[in-house]
């Protein structure tokens, strides 16, 4: 029988703090906000939750407040692009062989955060790009060959995702340990080119092997 071969490369894109700039809208809305409050530069921020730093640093009423901003109506909505990211999200997909689909995380405590995120992507991306757009809190249940995402640790109930996890850099993440997983910087210095490039040989020595 003869074997099967895999002709297209899946690529699954976060959103927040890939495609669009969560931290710098939420730290621009604190500040708006609490213009009196101490606040966190983006140069300083460590760990993926920005409300567990604000709570250790400042204490849980600074952290409660953080929290409220990106939980309230319009928050998604309104988050600014990464540099570049849709230009380059919609080249990647034009690339011969590769298939491009938007992987995020819906946050459940934020009640429009289901709509807000697909309507930034009609709004950035266009409107055939809301039907390559997955929401699920679990991405290891996703199958796809190479998963772009800033969390350095993405766990789930499948212990052995088929995706490579490639680590996209964010404020929160650029000092991460991440182990032998290789790092994509920005969209602006074409580097993801090469990234995919890489992915896509691999998968042609593949199919020759199999």
């Amino acid at each position: 029988m003869a074997q099967w071969r895999k002709e297209t490369l899946r690529v699954l894109v976060d959103m927040d703090m890939v495609l669009c700039d969560f931290e710098h809208h939420l730290l621009a809305e604190f500040r708006s906000k609490y213009p009196n409050l101490p606040y966190i530069p983006l140069s300083k921020r460590r760990g993926f939750y920005a409300k567990d730093q604000y709570d250790k640093t400042f204490g849980s009423n600074s952290g409660d407040k953080i929290m409220k901003i990106y939980r309230d109506a319009g928050f998604f909505t309104n988050l600014p692009e990464i540099p570049n990211a849709v230009k380059a999200v919609k080249e990647m997909n034009d690339m011969n062989l590769v298939d491009v689909y938007i992987c995020s995380s819906p946050m459940f405590s934020c009640n429009t955060c289901l709509t807000e995120k697909a309507n930034w992507i009609e709004n950035y991306l266009g409107h055939r790009w809301v039907e390559k757009l997955i929401l699920i809190k679990d991405k290891t249940l996703i199958n796809a060959d190479v998963l772009i995402d800033d969390r350095p640790e993405i766990t789930g109930a499948n212990k052995a995702p088929h995706w490579e996890h490639v680590v996209f850099t964010a404020c929160h993440n650029s000092f991460s340990e991440i182990g032998q997983k290789r790092r994509l910087s920005g969209w602006t210095d074409g580097s993801w080119r090469e990234l995919i490039s890489t992915f896509l040989k691999q998968l042609q020595i593949n199919n020759v092997e199999s």
